[in-house]
C-alpha cells in the first residue's frame, strides 16, 4: 500500500529534526504541541517505524530518522521544484508551441506574431513548421502542432477551425503584358493567357482551378512547385499566374505587376485551426489569441508591386 504522506507531514518532522524540541517545532508550524505530535505520529505510521526518540527535554532521531531526514529533505525540495517549474509554465516564463503554417503564412504575417510573442515570453519555445495544407494538419493530427494556419480543405471537418483572415487572389503577369495597366481584372479577361499552375498538390491550385473553370486559358505545361519558380517564368515571358495576396512578396524584386481579380469567389479564407475536444496548453492558447489579434486587426500584405 502507497504511504499517505503530506507536505504538512514532511515539514513538521522536518522542524522537529532542526529543532530537536516538541514545542519549539510545534510553534514554528503554527500548532498546538498535542497536535504537532499528533501529526509525528501520523507520519511514524505511514512511514512504518518510528522516527524520534522522546524524552522529557529532548528529541534525538532514530537510526530510521536520521535516514529519513534526508528523504523529506528530497521530497520537500522535489515538491517545491515542481510547484515552481508548474508557476514558470502558468505565467508562460517556460513552455513550448509548436505551429503548422502554409509557407505564404510562414513567411509573411506570421513571423512578425512570433516576434511579438518571443518579445512578452522569451522564454516559451516556439516550433515552426512550414508545409502545404495536408501537412498542416497531419502535423496537428499527429500531435507534433498545437495550431495550424491554413486553407480549406475536405479534412478541416474533424478539426476546429476559425476564419483568421480572407486572402484575395491576383493576376501576376510582366509590366509589358496587355492586362498589366488595368486596375483590376475579370476572370474573363484570362481568355487566351498562358497560365502558369502552382503543383495540384498545392490549396492555391486547388481554388484557382475552381476559379478558371469556365475559362479558356491556355496551357503552358507548367506546374511548378515553388512560388520562386513561378516568379521566374513569367519574368522571362513565359505566362501569367493566378496567386493570392499573401504570396506576393515572392514577386517584388522582379520586373513583374499584380493585379487584383474582380470575382466574389476570389478570396480564399485562411483558418487558425486547433485539435476538437482538447484544451491547449496556457502558452499555446497565449499564441492562438496573439495569432488572432494580429491578423484581424491589420492588413497582412501590400498588394502592389
Amino acid at each position: 500500500m502507497q504511504p499517505n504522506i503530506s507536505t504538512k507531514l514532511l515539514h513538521a518532522f522536518l522542524a522537529l529534526a532542526e529543532c530537536r524540541h516538541f514545542t519549539r517545532a510545534a510553534q514554528r508550524c503554527h500548532l498546538s504541541q498535542s497536535a504537532f505530535s499528533v501529526v509525528i505520529q501520523k507520519l511514524e505510521a505511514a512511514v512504518g517505524a518510528q522516527l524520534v526518540e522522546r524524552d522529557t527535554r529532548n528529541v534525538t532521531l532514530t537510526a530510521e530518522g536520521e535516514i529519513f531526514v534526508e528523504v523529506a529533505r528530497s521530497l520537500v525540495a522535489d515538491i517545491e521544484s515542481a510547484f515552481s517549474d508548474m508557476a514558470d509554465y502558468v505565467a508562460r516564463r517556460k513552455g513550448r508551441v509548436a505551429i503548422a503554417a502554409l509557407p505564404s503564412l510562414a513567411a509573411n504575417g506570421l513571423p512578425a506574431v512570433i516576434a511579438e510573442y518571443k518579445k512578452q515570453f522569451p522564454g516559451v519555445i516556439v516550433q515552426l513548421y512550414d508545409a502545404l495544407s495536408d501537412q498542416c494538419l497531419g502535423l496537428l493530427r499527429a500531435g507534433k502542432a498545437d495550431l495550424a494556419l491554413t486553407a480549406p480543405g475536405a479534412s478541416l471537418m474533424e478539426f476546429e477551425t476559425r476564419t483568421l483572415c480572407g486572402d484575395p487572389f491576383y493576376l501576376v503577369c510582366r509590366r509589358d503584358h496587355p492586362l498589366a495597366k488595368k486596375t483590376s481584372v475579370a476572370l474573363a479577361d484570362l481568355n487566351g493567357c498562358d497560365l502558369i499552375h502552382l503543383a495540384k498538390s498545392t490549396s492555391v491550385r486547388q481554388k484557382v482551378d475552381l476559379l478558371i473553370r469556365d475559362i479558356a486559358v491556355n496551357n503552358t505545361g507548367f506546374e511548378v512547385e515553388h512560388l520562386a519558380t513561378v516568379a521566374g517564368l513569367i519574368e522571362h515571358g513565359l505566362g501569367v499566374s493566378l496567386v493570392p495576396a499573401l504570396t506576393l512578396f515572392q514577386f517584388r524584386q522582379l520586373k513583374l505587376t499584380a493585379i487584383p481579380v474582380e470575382t466574389d469567389d476570389v478570396i480564399r479564407p485562411i483558418y487558425i485551426v486547433k485539435q476538437k475536444d482538447r484544451n491547449l496548453s496556457i502558452a499555446a492558447q497565449g499564441m492562438f489569441d496573439l495569432i488572432l489579434a494580429s491578423f484581424q486587426s491589420q492588413p497582412l500584405v501590400e498588394p502592389h508591386l
